[in-house]
């Protein structure tokens, strides 16, 4: 299922326009949300890894990772959906469920089609709409998951060149 056409959106992923790591996030969630994207990923069977710093550890639950010192490194769960496209989650917070992709990894229809059968998956998983900001530029999605449409749509005028 195609939700966004590559000819329609190639300026979102434009790395010059978007920044190499675009913000990828679910807002005002909790503890449990990020527990369900945990066992999302162990059902779906996408390759993982979790690690705090160079540890290479087990995914834990989401109340241990999240109730971590203040001072301890941010830990990361790098997630392949596929063999060529990567997301890392990051918990900063409970309250807001981020990761990042690599738009080099999104280039063209078939990973762009990934790319929203993942934000797809998450935002079923959750019931919510999953969002995409320019690197570094919090609260100005361009695409997402639109969670009352069921799909993947454009949130954005296409930017300038």
């Amino acid at each position: 299922m195609t939700d966004l056409l590559w000819d329609d959106v190639e300026c979102f992923v434009d790395l010059d326009v978007m920044g190499a790591l675009p913000d990828v996030r679910v807002p005002d969630a909790s503890v449990e949300e990020w527990q369900a994207v945990l066992d999302l990923v162990g059902e779906k069977g996408w390759k993982h890894q979790y690690s705090e710093g160079e540890l290479v550890l087990p995914v834990p639950r989401a109340e241990d990772v999240l109730s971590r010192p203040p001072d301890a490194e941010c830990p990361a769960l790098r997630v392949w959906p596929t063999d060529d496209v990567l997301a890392i989650f990051r918990f900063h917070t409970d309250q807001e469920v981020d990761f990042d992709l690599d738009l080099r990894e999104l280039q063209g229809q078939d990973r762009l089609d990934v790319f929203c059968g993942f934000l797809r998956e998450i935002g079923r998983r959750l019931g919510k709409s999953v969002l995409m900001d320019p690197e570094g530029d919090h609260g100005h999605p361009v695409l997402g998951y639109d969670a009352e449409a069921d799909r993947v749509v454009v949130l954005a005028k296409s930017p300038v060149r």
